[in-house]
């Protein structure tokens, strides 16, 4: 497969379609330099983008909280999204919608004067964790800790944030793991580098408290599924040592969606009935 610049198709940039190959931005755009960026993923099912609105209306806030106002709606975002597979002849795809200052009159820290532009990419994407989404993922621990609300905004789904996901995945692959569990800067068990975390005991669901971190739409979602099946959902914070007690532990997020998890360092874990049952009434839900 060819690398990801070097494709057929369309992509929606400021405003119109224009070739896949064409899609580039200046040397001195502001976000190489400085990460000013904000980014939507998103899938399409049988032509339908799940929780679209939802993720345009993030989009704006995320560009909100880093003081980057997009200068789009979210109904303008919609239609470009929906013009993009209808280009692109897509039914089932993943979306990705960025945000970023560009290239202007700024070219240090500060870049007010710089224009906000944004782009809306699709391509076809299987599993994010491959076989793992039947056997179980393996997931290393991160040797980084995701960051303070205070040092950034952590509701923003920011480009600069992934960081040390990047090295962390990398880390984690190195080992023949899939992903990689960061605490918080807390040292409370906080998410996976591009999915929150869900664990099992006793037949009740146990995840994080996501105050230190991104609330993500597929996790709101499954939360809502396990409480309209009658199981408890405790929302809190999670010791490491925790993990011991676990029964079973599953991944979850747009490109993720609901992934079993067989192992976290050295605890291992079943991929057992309501993790089974909670992946298959996801895709059930997506495609409804």
């Amino acid at each position: 497969m060819s690398g990801y610049d070097d494709r057929d198709g369309k992509i929606w940039m400021d405003g119109q379609l224009i070739e896949w190959r064409d899609a580039n931005v200046h040397i001195l755009t502001h976000a190489l330099h400085y990460a000013s960026s904000v980014f939507e993923g998103e899938r399409c099912y049988d032509g339908k983008i799940f929780l679209s609105r939802k993720h345009s209306e993030r989009l704006l806030k995320s560009g909100e909280l880093m003081d980057m106002p997009i200068p789009y709606t979210v109904d303008e975002i919609e239609a470009a999204k929906r013009e993009v597979l209808d280009a692109n002849g897509f039914t089932n795809a993943y979306i990705r919608v960025v945000a970023w200052r560009g290239a202007g009159e700024d070219m240090g820290v500060s870049a007010a004067r710089n224009p906000v532009r944004m782009a809306v990419i699709a391509w076809e994407w299987g599993s994010y964790y491959g076989d793992a989404k039947m056997q179980g993922a393996k997931i290393d621990i991160a040797k980084w800790k995701r960051p303070s609300p205070e040092t950034i905004p952590t509701a923003a789904k920011a480009a600069g944030l992934y960081m040390i996901c990047t090295m962390s995945k990398h880390a984690a692959e190195a080992k023949g793991c899939s992903d990689a569990l960061f605490m918080d800067y807390r040292g409370y068990v906080a998410e996976a580098t591009g999915a929150n975390i869900f664990f099992v005991k006793d037949g009740e669901v146990h995840t994080p408290d996501p105050d230190a971190i991104l609330n993500g739409l597929t996790r709101q979602t499954v939360i809502k599924m396990l409480e309209e099946k009658g199981i408890k959902v405790h929302v809190r914070r999670i010791m490491p040592e925790e993990l011991a007690d676990f029964d079973e532990c599953w991944l979850t997020g747009s490109a993720a969606e609901v992934t079993p998890v067989a192992q976290i360092g050295d605890y291992k874990f079943e991929v057992g009935a309501l993790t089974r049952d909670i992946a298959e009434s996801y895709d059930k839900l997506v495609r409804s």
